[in-house]
């Protein structure tokens, strides 16, 4: 299986959703990433961290709040926010980095 540090690390272009199972703006999200999934396909690896079972993760990039958004490439953030995003949004987040 591979690690978290090992998808991040890549040059692969991965959307990281730090999410709680309790959090409603992170259930939002749920159909957006998605549908993110189905329209970018290979373009953007899609990765769930539940804050409350992976501590060590959410402490090392100081998640403060659900749902925390990064977009990151060879293990470096290019981008990060905190809040539900609409699909058009995201999606413009991850054209401009490609």
């Amino acid at each position: 299986m591979e690690t978290f540090n090992n998808i991040i690390s890549g040059n692969e272009l991965v959307l990281v959703d730090f999410y709680a199972t309790w959090c409603g703006p992170c259930k939002m999200m749920h159909p957006v990433l998605d549908t993110l999934k189905q329209n970018m396909g290979d373009k953007v690896r899609i990765v769930k961290i539940d804050v409350d079972r992976n501590e060590a993760a959410a402490a090392q990039y100081g998640i403060q709040a659900v749902p925390t958004l990064m977009l990151m490439r060879n293990g470096k953030v290019l981008w990060r926010q905190s809040g539900a995003l609409p699909l058009d949004a995201l999606t413009q987040v991850i054209n401009q980095n490609l």
